[in-house]
């Protein structure tokens, strides 16, 4: 099937067949089906179960400042065309998986990694294998069109069997690192956080966050199966996710951050800001998470990001409340974090409530606007689809997207690993220097 453009008005549900079939199999090495499935492929794991997903029965592209909006109702009509399989379970039930890139009309200039990465794209997969916490595992096939029933039939009995022979053979270790490269530097690092400090002191912008790119030479070919293998070993607590689009690069990590689920009207949330690194003993560990939740700096940061979501909430919700402050521990790093629950008023859909998230003050700032023309004048690198949204939702509305942090693209040799730090008022630059090496640390380990 050709793919859909979000902006066009030629999506016909009554012309547009969806045809889903699916089988239980027996354990699955996800990561060998990685390497297995054709482009673009995209994997997702979440809460226990994992999603290793390829080739397109639709794709779904838009770009501007109307692509949420315009990826949602392509969804809508070419999901009110699908036939299901009343016994398969609502995990392996067609789903579009993807999302977007952090600025709007985001152009690769022929420089960045970004080729083949449009303002949004969404893919129907072909064929996914879906594991899910409860033990069982199914393999599911997609296809459109007049004879999506029978394409799928076919498809599902190709695969099912396909994947039965898979041995789990990826590489152990990482491609190893030759050369780094930081963009930008220390020095051009210290000259954009005293300048964003500087506009603080003298403007209305209250927070902002920079970001930094590290570009690392590999000294073999990359096996990103094999790396999302390790990210999910080591980050099971994390949501993991692969976008690899046909022609460019692969876009993946392991990041700790919600931007928002929606289940029916249940909305759930976190804010995720103020951070400090891992002890190498419990005392210290504990010593650093007392001193992060005794740290000024980091509470005032962290409570930005708490109303600035309730208030981004506030117009779809009957009610909205939060959850005791904690301290997430991940293997390098340690954060504050708020859980946020919301009850909406409306069937709002999962895309209309990631577009009033996007970009949360903990990868923006505040007030938005200004962080983000603060952003766009002071970063030295195209974000591409770093810090944005990805994830998935379903006919009903219903789905997931998480903040694309902790994340890298990478094509053969090299890959782009990103992060940054909320800048405020007293921010310091080499301490803000430091957290931000913090977390290029979950890629990092996983490519050594």
């Amino acid at each position: 099937m050709e793919p859909l453009r979000g902006d066009e008005p030629s999506v016909d549900p009554g012309e547009t067949t969806i045809a889903t079939r699916g089988r239980e199999v027996g354990p699955v090495p996800v990561g060998a089906v990685l390497r297995e499935l054709p482009r673009p492929t995209v994997a997702w794991s979440e809460a226990g179960q994992q999603v290793a997903a390829g080739g397109s029965a639709a794709t779904i592209t838009a770009d501007g400042t109307g692509r949420f909006e315009a990826v949602r109702r392509a969804g809508e009509a070419l999901f009110a065309g699908r036939t299901v399989a009343p016994d398969l379970p609502r995990a392996a039930r067609p789903r579009l998986f993807g999302g977007f890139a952090f600025h709007e009309d985001d152009k690769d200039d022929g420089q960045s990694p970004w080729a083949g990465f449009p303002d949004a794209q969404f893919v129907l997969p072909a064929v996914q294998v879906v594991a899910d916490p409860d033990g069982s595992t199914w393999v599911v096939a997609t296809a459109t069109g007049p004879t999506a029933a029978s394409t799928a039939d076919a498809r599902l009995d190709e695969w099912a069997e396909r994947v039965a022979s898979l041995a789990d053979e990826l590489p152990t270790g990482g491609p190893g690192i030759e050369r780094r490269t930081y963009t930008p530097d220390d020095a051009g690092w210290r000259r954009q956080v005293e300048a964003a400090v500087e506009r603080i002191e003298r403007g209305t912008l209250r927070k902002v966050v920079l970001a930094q790119a590290l570009t690392v030479d590999l000294r073999e070919e990359l096996s990103v199966p094999a790396v999302y293998a390790r990210l999910s070993e080591t980050y099971p607590d994390c949501f993991r996710f692969l976008v690899a689009p046909e022609g460019g690069g692969q876009f993946f990590g392991a990041t700790p951050e919600r931007l928002v689920t929606r289940d029916g009207r249940t909305v759930t949330t976190e804010a995720l800001a103020g951070s400090t690194g891992r002890g190498d003993t419990p005392e210290e560990d504990e010593w650093l998470a007392r001193e992060l939740q005794e740290s000024a700096k980091d509470s005032h940061e962290h409570e930005l990001v708490v109303e600035a979501i309730k208030s981004q909430l506030d117009p779809f919700a009957t009610s909205i409340s939060t959850g005791d402050r904690t301290v997430r521990r991940l293997a390098t790093v340690q954060h504050l974090q708020t859980p946020v629950t919301a009850e909406l008023a409306e069937d709002d859909h999962v895309l209309s409530l990631v577009e009033a998230l996007h970009p949360t003050p903990a990868v923006g700032g505040l007030p938005p606007d200004e962080a983000l023309e603060t952003i766009t004048e002071t970063e030295a690198f195209e974000r591409g689809w770093y810090a944005s949204p990805v994830g998935w939702f379903d006919a009903e509305g219903d789905g997931t997207f998480a903040v694309a942090i902790r994340s890298a693209v990478a094509d053969g040799r090299q890959a782009t690993l990103f992060a940054g730090n909320g800048i405020v008022g007293d921010s310091d630059p080499d301490r803000e220097w430091d957290e931000v090496q913090l977390k290029y640390r979950p890629v990092l380990d996983a490519l050594e």
